[in-house]
């Protein structure tokens, strides 16, 4: 299987646990890789024999930039149900880190989810 990958996407969100991080937007770090046939597309050189990166994109920030949500679990399953209905998408793997000031100092507290079509 094939691979198309979005790395580091970043956004603004009120996620998290704590009242505090649902007051101020912190920023979201999201990747998200797509499992799909590429080999149509690395030969017709068309858009639509592959899946729109700017359609990944948009769903990534509408989940961020959307309502409030308490886990980054939450927002990883979002992301990769409605990422799942794309065409030709096969399987999804969705990253989401933030910097949580109650855990500083800390790189990244992130969760990794991988999802399949049914």
């Amino acid at each position: 299987m094939d691979r198309i990958l979005l790395e580091g996407m970043s956004f603004q969100g009120r996620h998290g646990v704590r009242p505090a991080e649902r007051e101020r937007p912190q920023e979201f770090k999201v990747d998200v890789e797509l499992d799909c046939d590429l080999s149509e597309p690395g030969s017709t050189d068309q858009i639509e024999d592959t899946v729109d990166y700017r359609q990944v994109h948009t769903i990534a920030k509408e989940v961020i930039e959307g309502d409030s949500k308490q886990l980054l679990e939450t927002l990883a399953g979002q992301i990769a149900e409605r990422v799942l209905k794309l065409p030709r998408v096969a399987g999804v793997s969705v990253r989401i880190a933030k910097r949580p000031e109650s855990m500083q100092p800390i790189d990244a507290a992130a969760v990794r989810i991988n999802r399949t079509r049914a």
